[in-house]
């Protein structure tokens, strides 16, 4: 049984554009004067849409596919390529510009940081007034609220105004209170990457629960693929608003990877007056992290060092490596130029982008950084919710072997 129908959705949207600016005083004081008429015209053309020109947007273009009961989606795709605004469509937040949807049944969505809460209520108040919405009886959300709350974490604020609440505790209710209300459908956006690993990890493990034991249909976007990998059967791939694929989640995934364009290599302007990084080059064939940086010096640098940040693609660091604290392969020599190899066997990333942050210096001073200097995607063969936490913070002893090639 279909409990969601999409048949030739579309969603178009007007954007701003850059105003036209006369080049002399004359044109100027013309456009001036003219301004409050101009101004009006703008408004009454912001809903209306004749020909199309580069004032129209097309978020989402003929859209058509079904989600059965029980059934868990991961919805994947780069960033503009559609998801949230899918996602506000089937939540009935904003209306199609064409096309229709069904959906049988009652519908929890988080799609942001404090989704449906009244920042002047107070979390116990938000947790009525959201069941409320979702059509309950205080009898039903009073069956639940011990177990909401015990679930969020955040019994000690519950009776707080959710204005004071942090993004975390925002996330941590808002889910709580999405998944506990008995909906029949779960509508899940990117927020739960602001939670931290532990919360994340029970949040998975009741999506999970909510779609096997008690049948309940889950929409779940992220551009964590180990999380989408763990949960999810089925995938839908967007691609600049359009759908590019819907099938097996492995496929799914595979396509998504494969279309991502990451700079693998990246070469920057020499400044012949400092010791400077020129290039960093990322080896996609290794079996684990492979990078090769190359430096130039306008003198001697006696014992040159480069040091590595990975970060993962919330913008917090994962590991780092530096030879002043770490043994090498080889040793630095004194040199004007020269090229490093970093390497390391097997890290148990999870699968996401990931950048890197170089820089160079010599046994006590740092002469050049390149911050966020490379991207790469990273794939792992982990399941999400099976792993320990991989993403610690800071420096790693002996995590890579550092050689100088030359």
């Amino acid at each position: 049984m279909s409990v969601i129908k999409v048949q030739n959705v579309s969603k178009r949207y007007r954007i701003g554009l850059k105003e036209k600016k006369s080049e002399t005083l004359a044109g100027q004081l013309a456009n001036l004067i003219k301004s409050p008429w101009s101004n009006l015209k703008r408004l009454r053309e912001m809903s209306r849409f004749g020909a199309e020109d580069e004032s129209i947007f097309w978020a989402l273009s003929d859209l058509d596919f079904e989600v059965k009961q029980g059934e868990v989606l991961g919805i994947i795709g780069k960033n503009g390529a559609g998801k949230s605004t899918l996602l506000k469509i089937l939540s009935q937040i904003t209306d199609p510009t064409s096309g229709k949807i069904e959906i049988h049944g009652r519908v929890a969505s988080l799609l942001e940081v404090g989704t449906g809460f009244h920042p002047e209520l107070s979390g116990r108040e938000n947790i009525y007034m959201n069941g409320t919405i979702l059509g309950m009886t205080r009898r039903e959300i009073d069956s639940k609220l011990d177990e909401i709350i015990d679930f969020s974490g955040v019994e000690k604020f519950i009776d707080t105004p959710v204005k004071f609440y942090s993004s975390g505790m925002k996330v941590r209710l808002g889910f709580s209170v999405a998944a506990h209300l008995e909906p029949e459908i779960l509508i899940i956006d990117e927020v739960l990457a602001v939670g931290d690993f532990e919360f994340q990890k029970k949040c998975l493990g009741k999506m999970e629960d909510v779609s096997l034991n008690q049948g309940r249909t889950v929409l779940f976007v992220s551009h964590q693929m180990d999380a989408i990998k763990s949960l999810c059967k089925t995938s839908l791939v967007l691609e600049k608003g359009k759908i590019n694929f819907i099938g097996d989640i492995a496929t799914g995934i595979n396509m998504y990877v494969g279309s991502y364009k990451v700079n693998h290599s990246v070469s920057f302007y020499y400044e012949n007056n400092k010791p400077s990084i020129t290039k960093v080059d990322f080896d996609p064939t290794y079996s684990g992290l492979r990078f090769l940086i190359e430096y130039k010096s306008p003198f001697f640098i006696t014992k040159p060092v480069v040091g590595i940040v990975l970060f993962n693609q919330e913008g917090s660091p994962v590991f780092g490596s530096n030879p002043r604290f770490h043994k090498s392969d080889s040793l630095p020599l004194s040199s004007k130029e020269g090229v490093v190899e970093a390497l390391v066997d097997g890290p148990e990333l999870h699968s996401g982008i990931y950048k890197i942050s170089i820089w160079l210096g010599d046994i006590s001073v740092d002469f050049d950084v390149k911050q966020h200097a490379l991207t790469f995607e990273y794939i792992s063969d982990s399941q999400y919710v099976q792993k320990p936490n991989p993403l610690k913070m800071g420096s790693i002893d002996k995590v890579f072997k550092w050689n100088y090639l030359r």
